[in-house]
């Protein structure tokens, strides 16, 4: 089980020092070696997270990369040759914050291939809007971005799926569990022999509920990623 940690704009250098009691429980936990925890903190925390979790099975990776995997004139990016330089050992793409932004599915596609070829295990984000839920085109929707998403990648053993509704992000909302069950059953088809986590309002309440969706392989956490106890807790309800 993939527990995955996706700080987006949080955190200084002080909110490192959250970190130590997660690495505690997790040596201690009874079920560690079934569980893989990632923390994706911003771009500025990767040195320091990634020296800090040295000596531990915590690894960490970045929220998004720029598509070109070599040096250039672009003010403000990072590649992924430059993430994985300072730490990073995955990365997230295609978050549906940044799609709210710009990034078409075709921009996603040269960042996913960019971004294995710098040896990067990639966390690649999918999902429908509310609007389009309501259309009953979610199957369509997903099908076309894991289409384009993934277009000319044959080798995808180092893509992880995660589905993020984006009605559910920050909402509190999550959907029905057959409905979910039936979600993640139509991406695993469409994608096989890959992980696929859940994420979208993640909390230890909801996750009593989550964890009896038997296809689940993991979470992309966010602000309850945050806070170590809510974190700590989401993994050990998880397993009780």
């Amino acid at each position: 089980m993939y527990f995955i940690a996706n700080w987006k704009m949080f955190g200084g250098l002080n909110s490192l020092n959250s970190i130590h009691k997660v690495v505690k429980f997790f040596k201690t936990f009874k079920k560690n070696k079934f569980i893989k925890i990632i923390y994706c903190p911003p771009s500025t925390l990767i040195r320091p997270m990634s020296k800090k979790l040295k000596n531990t099975n915590i690894d960490v990776g970045a929220q998004n990369c720029h598509e070109q995997d070599t040096y250039g004139a672009f003010t403000g990016s990072i590649n992924s040759m430059m993430l994985k330089n300072v730490g990073a050992k995955y990365v997230i793409i295609g978050h549906s914050e940044n799609r709210q932004a710009g990034e078409t599915n075709k921009l996603i596609n040269l960042k996913i291939k960019n971004a294995l070829k710098s040896g990067l295990k990639v966390i690649f984000c999918i999902g429908e809007t509310l609007q389009e839920k309501r259309k009953k085109i979610t199957k369509k929707i997903l099908n076309k971005q894991i289409k384009l998403g993934l277009n000319k990648i044959k080798n995808k053993k180092n893509v992880i799926i995660a589905y993020e509704p984006v009605w559910s992000i920050g909402t509190g909302l999550i959907p029905k569990s057959n409905e979910l069950f039936k979600t993640i059953d139509f991406i695993k088809k469409k994608i096989k022999n890959n992980k696929v986590l859940y994420g979208g309002s993640v909390n230890p309440k909801n996750i009593y509920e989550l964890k009896l969706i038997n296809n689940i392989d993991g979470y992309l956490i966010g602000g309850a990623s945050q806070d170590p106890k809510k974190f700590i807790d989401i993994i050990k309800k998880t397993y009780n």
